[in-house]
């Protein structure tokens, strides 16, 4: 009997099962990334320059927005949708559950906001530059880049580095979205922002009754986005919120959770569509017309920004784990000491997505500051992918000879 032929996958369904990898799919966005930064620095960067600040959509509504905009300020609520998702997992049924054993990497994660910080405002004050307002820029951590690289180079580590990493990532990230609705927030109008919770409370009281028809969610999705965009609070926000009333427990007659089901549908788009597409306008900085690249690693902000991300991370969350494991009876994952912790601190200050796009709320797009401040993320993480990656490797033959020892 002839066998059947295999079914043949279209080029989207391979995609998608690629975006599974972690590795592949940081892999996209860093493409996009120095897709971009090729681009806006190549002889043709007038046509990156123009197509960026493209405006589209209805004036009538405040959305006449450019192409940028509509990718930090549209595209990216669907990442951070994505994001409310994992955190409603995390805070019902995940690592922070149990505040005794998410205890340390929570508190870390705020000496981890810390650090940066620090470390930014030191460079300012040091150099008399006088720009303070970048001090939100270097505190984010990328949670799929950080959590890649953390799997190629933390190979022979426990897994509860791991679940260390995850943790501090997600607090970081609600650290992060409190601060870009707090900080970043224009002349609000109650009323609209109003009507945006309405609309987002309509979307609760419809996913706990089990409604997941694409056609009536969304729509309610961007009304409370188009809202929420115009009431002067972080577009993004809507995004956060809808994701985190999103129930995360599976009901009788569900055979999962709709938080798993709905990032099983959506996070693919996030991670292969939604960040590089993201990227892609975020990280086209044209150093070539700001001053060279000796002007802008030179520039206090750039400075602050680069060595905020991998040292401010390291003496936040190293310092602070060490403070709390010597200090208090908190103590580390099974299997796990201090000096595991050195790599993994470094790889939090691979900042990225979040990163760039407080950049470009804290500064003008189009200043020589936003500019700097942009180069200053991808120099920073870097460095932190770079040194975190040396020091694990380090550390993991350290392992092996105690082991050996033993």
């Amino acid at each position: 009997m002839p066998s059947r032929p295999a079914t043949r996958r279209g080029p989207v369904a391979a995609y998608r099962e690629k975006l599974g990898n972690e590795t592949f799919a940081g892999m996209v966005l860093l493409g996009a990334a120095l897709l971009a930064l090729a681009w806006a620095n190549s002889p043709w960067r007038d046509a990156y320059a123009s197509m960026s600040e493209t405006t589209v959509g209805p004036a009538a509504l405040h959305l006449d927005l450019s192409l940028s905009a509509w990718a930090a300020d549209g595209l990216l609520a669907l990442f951070f949708f994505v994001v409310g998702l994992e955190l409603k997992e995390e805070f019902v049924t995940g690592s922070l559950r149990d505040i005794k054993t998410a205890a340390v990497p929570v508190i870390s994660a705020f000496f981890g906001v810390v650090g940066p910080i620090g470390v930014y405002l030191a460079v300012q004050a040091i150099t008399g530059s006088g720009v303070w307002d970048g001090w939100p820029v270097p505190v984010a951590t990328d949670i799929a880049f950080a959590v890649a690289l953390l799997g190629i180079f933390g190979r022979g580590f426990p897994a509860p580095l791991r679940t260390f990493l995850l943790t501090l990532a997600v607090v970081d990230d609600l650290i992060g979205i409190v601060i870009i609705a707090v900080v970043f927030a224009g002349g609000l109008d109650f009323l609209l922002l109003g009507a945006a919770f309405l609309a987002v409370a309509v979307f609760a009281v419809l996913v706990r009754r089990g409604v997941t028809a694409w056609w009536l969610l969304v729509p309610i999705g961007i009304v409370a986005w188009a809202c929420m965009h115009a009431s002067g609070v972080h577009a993004t926000i809507a995004g956060v919120l809808l994701g985190m009333v999103v129930p995360a427990v599976a009901r009788r007659d569900e055979g999962e959770a709709l938080t798993h089901r709905f990032a099983a549908r959506v996070g693919w788009i996030s991670s292969g569509v939604v960040l590089p597409v993201f990227a892609f306008f975020a990280a086209g900085v044209n150093v070539v017309d700001a001053g060279g690249i000796l002007g802008v690693v030179t520039d206090p902000v750039s400075v602050g920004i680069s060595l905020g991300l991998p040292i401010g991370k390291l003496l936040g969350i190293w310092g602070g784990t060490a403070l709390l494991v010597t200090l208090t009876p908190l103590v580390l994952g099974k299997g796990l000491d201090l000096r595991d912790m050195v790599g993994m601190s470094l790889l939090a200050g691979v900042g990225f997505t979040v990163s760039l796009l407080i950049a470009q709320l804290a500064f003008d797009p189009g200043s020589v500051e936003g500019s700097h401040a942009r180069v200053g993320v991808l120099l920073g993480s870097l460095l932190s992918a770079v040194l975190g990656g040396i020091a694990l490797r380090i550390r993991a033959r350290g392992r092996l000879e105690d082991a050996s020892r033993g």
